[in-house]
């Protein structure tokens, strides 16, 4: 059933295509950057099904499934950008300084990210391992990791140098660039275990940093969204599913930190001279989870309770795929910490949280299909760019 907020859209976008005929090329030129944040949340729910602590015969091949489809999704996403970019190049160049389609293009890394993530946890930690694919990913991982800093650096330096006439008004996507380089240490984490001893150290200390990089980034930019929020009052009802965007920084930090002290070689370097660092490290890692759980479900029922008062007026906006990816990471985030405290009840809750993610990724592709179908995004006037 459509909500009233996609009911007044549709009879919005009606009266102005009685007035206005728009062909694909027009369409084309209004494709954001923000249609990155499918994938990257695509991406993330097959790491989620790959990961999630209860499985039955089958959920590997599922998996697989959606990872191959992010895939394909996230080479045509990048096919129409690059359309867009050839139908109109100045109105293309423009959008990486336009606010707030700007700073969506860290989803494009993020999404990246993902498919790094499934290379290895589909093609090695839980496939074939070819020694010619674990060294793909460890030279895919150092690109993304050389590329992604400098560029988080340039975005937020674009915004700043730039000279407004009023000051931007801070919003979840602002976000998106130091998660871009956050996620750096995600996916260390995730390649680390099954890399060769003299190159798993390197991995591991930059995604520490890397890691700690975005989440200080993080916390600055939460509370100044949230301060924001104090004073201004919740975003109109298509947005409020950004909100989820903030929890992203403590889950993925979480899943990080644990996977990386995971990875740790007992036997090597450092730590074959401080062998009892290994158990400290570890054992510091599972309750930095911990200390950050309570506060991710903070912001977790804050953007929930904000977004199930105003269901009945929230029409699509491609801010929905934040339902996603944040909440990918604080189920991950709750398995891992399952799982080190070897506690069914826990992994039980990360595995009820899946079937949640699952389902509302669902509800998601669904509204997304019929908003395109219905001419409420990806036209005149409706998308980040409508100012540009």
């Amino acid at each position: 059933m459509a909500s009233k907020g996609d009911i007044e859209e549709d009879e919005e976008t009606r009266e102005q295509g009685q007035t206005k005929i728009v062909g694909f090329r027009e369409r084309v030129r209004h494709f954001t950057w923000a249609w990155f944040t499918s994938t990257m949340s695509t991406g993330g729910l097959a790491l989620l099904i790959a990961n999630t602590p209860h499985k039955f015969h089958g959920l590997y091949t599922i998996g697989l499934i959606i990872f191959f489809l992010n895939i394909i999704l996230f080479l045509t996403l990048s096919t129409l950008m690059a359309l867009r970019a050839y139908f109109d190049l100045p109105r293309f160049l423009k959008s990486f300084a336009h606010p707030p389609e700007g700073f969506f293009f860290g989803s494009f890394w993020l999404s990246i990210a993902t498919i790094i993530g499934g290379i290895q946890v589909f093609g090695i930690s839980q496939g074939p391992a070819y020694p010619w694919l674990i060294n793909t990913v460890r030279v895919l991982y150092w690109m993304y990791a050389g590329i992604t800093l400098p560029n988080s650096i340039l975005q937020y330096w674009i915004f700043m140098h730039r000279r407004p006439i009023s000051p931007l008004a801070i919003n979840p996507s602002w976000f998106l660039p130091a998660y871009s380089a956050m996620l750096t240490g995600t996916v260390a984490s995730l390649i680390a275990g099954t890399q060769p001893l003299e190159s798993r150290m390197p991995i591991i200390v930059s995604g520490v940093a890397y890691k700690s990089f975005g989440m200080m980034m993080a916390f600055l930019l939460t509370v100044l969204y949230f301060s924001a929020l104090m004073e201004k009052g919740l975003p109109p009802p298509h947005l409020r599913p950004g909100m989820f965007i903030p929890l992203g920084s403590a889950a993925y930090t979480t899943v990080a930190l644990i996977g990386l002290a995971n990875a740790i070689p007992r036997d090597y370097g450092y730590f074959e001279v401080h062998p009892m660092a290994v158990d400290v490290l570890q054992t510091m890692a599972l309750f930095v989870g911990i200390f950050l759980w309570i506060y991710m479900f903070w912001i977790f029922s804050m953007a929930a309770l904000s977004c199930a008062t105003v269901i009945p007026k929230m029409g699509f906006s491609l801010t929905w795929w934040a339902f996603i990816f944040p909440n990918v990471g604080f189920t991950l985030a709750t398995a891992d910490i399952g799982r080190e405290l070897g506690s069914e009840g826990v992994m039980w809750v990360g595995s009820v949280m899946t079937v949640l993610v699952v389902a509302i990724w669902l509800v998601t592709v669904t509204a997304c299909v019929r908003a395109v179908w219905a001419k409420r995004i990806m036209w005149p006037g409706k998308d980040e760019d409508k100012d540009l």
